[in-house]
């Protein structure tokens, strides 16, 4: 287990405060936008496959730009980069809102503004995950990572459902315009709140060829004994989760489904899941320190994927209350422990195109299990799929269960500590937020 010492006395420090306040807007926008959308399909179509095509479209930017993200991030200032992606963010949103105005919204239009608003979350997300230990002290990782997603998910879910039900009964135009407008303030807010530049790349990195950066990353992945098998059962799962939620709303809400619940309820429904998530943010730091960070990580994602059988077996609006609860729990302390790893044992210059190689294949099999998800339920049924993706999910995460062990964790971080240096050329206008910046930014 990693040592993380004297927490008490490293602040997190301004500039962390001021990227949370960007995290919080971007991911109001992405709970209003991430329920919204879903709904308004719902009055164009009840297709299971056009359904799951919108889930889809949002993550496959993921396994087509996911490399290339990655090396702009290390090439690039990462603040930087954050701006960009929320700039054009806010004018593909603004442009959707015109559509609406004009009638002219359907489901290949909601199709495309979902694929352009997944390529600037690639950029955005491998930006803001990279930039993070440049903010905080390495030994408030845990700390930070914890509060990142405790605002995450309680501007995505517990805020952005029912803001999502609120905007949609003044019309279809809100959910995409209020998004936008935050889009509009995280850019404000990372270019106002963070000054000095964020950019680790030596001068003759800019010289190499694209193509052999990419070829490094994915090498290194590849090779690591930690990273490699836990991106192999992490993938699986993402896939396996993503088809199940894919067509999850079809089991609860409207005609015809098991829970017969309305498209306001559903929102609030929604919303309980960010009650246990916010809980598992903060206490996963205590926790890792008690079991032991590899030992938690596995066993939340344990819990996590037996968990989505309890939906098909117990169908009622209570048990699906507690489930949802039980699944933040555990899949935000298994999320604050894996990144807070990732960003110890991996060298700085390096971040960004471990993210993007990670996600390519993490989040790029994403959309696979939405259409896969959207073919299995036009078949045989919605059951088949939630079934499916419980036993996919236990199985993958058996699977790095017999290989990744604690000591693998501890060695990896000492050949990173031993080998960074302080040599990026990221400078700043105000104090550095940790004193050994080389080991912060680990």
């Amino acid at each position: 287990m990693s040592t993380q010492g004297n927490t008490a006395a490293e602040p997190l420090g301004r500039r962390f405060t001021a990227a949370l306040g960007a995290t919080g807007a971007a991911n109001l926008g992405d709970g209003v936008l991430g329920l919204g959308v879903p709904l308004v399909a719902l009055t164009l179509t009840r297709s299971p496959g056009q359904i799951a095509l919108i889930t889809a479209a949002v993550w496959l930017p993921w396994l087509l730009l996911g490399l290339v993200g990655g090396v702009v991030v290390d090439r690039q200032d990462r603040r930087v980069v954050q701006i960009v992606a929320m700039v054009v963010r806010a004018a593909v949103l603004a442009a959707t809102v015109g559509l609406v105005a004009t009638d002219r919204l359907t489901m290949t239009a909601l199709v495309v503004v979902a694929l352009v608003y997944g390529a600037t979350e690639v950029f955005a997300d491998l930006a803001a995950g990279a930039l993070v230990p440049d903010l905080v002290p390495r030994s408030r990782l845990n700390a930070a990572n914890g509060r990142t997603m405790a605002v995450q998910t309680v501007t995505n879910s517990f805020v952005g459902a029912p803001v999502a039900g609120a905007v949609l009964t003044l019309g279809t135009g809100w959910v995409f315009g209020v998004p936008a407008a935050l889009a509009v303030a995280a850019a404000v807010l990372l270019w106002r709140g963070i000054p000095g530049r964020y950019r680790h790349a030596a001068a003759t990195t800019e010289r190499r060829h694209a193509g052999r950066e990419v070829v490094e990353g994915v090498t290194f992945l590849a090779r690591h004994r930690v990273l490699g098998p836990l991106l192999l059962s992490g993938s699986l799962m993402n896939m396996a989760s993503t088809g199940y939620f894919a067509v999850f709303i079809l089991w609860c809400v409207g005609p015809g489904s098991v829970l017969g619940l309305r498209a306001e309820h559903y929102t609030l429904l929604a919303a309980t899941l960010a009650v246990g998530a916010v809980a598992g943010s903060f206490v996963a730091e205590t926790l890792t320190r008690r079991v032991g960070e590899v030992r938690l990580m596995l066993g939340c994602w344990l819990v996590n994927s037996a968990l989505l059988l309890v939906p098909v077996v117990v169908r009622t609006v209570p048990a699906l209350v507690v489930t949802l609860l039980a699944l933040g729990l555990t899949n935000t302390i298994g999320n604050v422990v894996s990144v807070s790893m990732r960003q110890r044992i991996v060298p700085a210059t390096m971040l960004g195109r471990i993210g993007g190689a990670g996600r390519t294949l993490g989040y790029g099999l994403m959309p696979v299990g939405a259409l896969l998800a959207g073919f299995v339920a036009e078949q045989w049924g919605l059951e088949a799929v939630l079934v499916g993706g419980t036993v996919v999910s236990v199985l993958a995460t058996l699977g790095s269960m017999a290989v990744v062990r604690q000591r693998d964790v501890a060695a990896a971080e000492a050949a990173v500590r031993a080998d960074d240096h302080p040599d990026g050329d990221r400078t700043d206008d105000a104090p550095a937020a940790a004193p050994t910046l080389a080991d912060a930014a680990a």
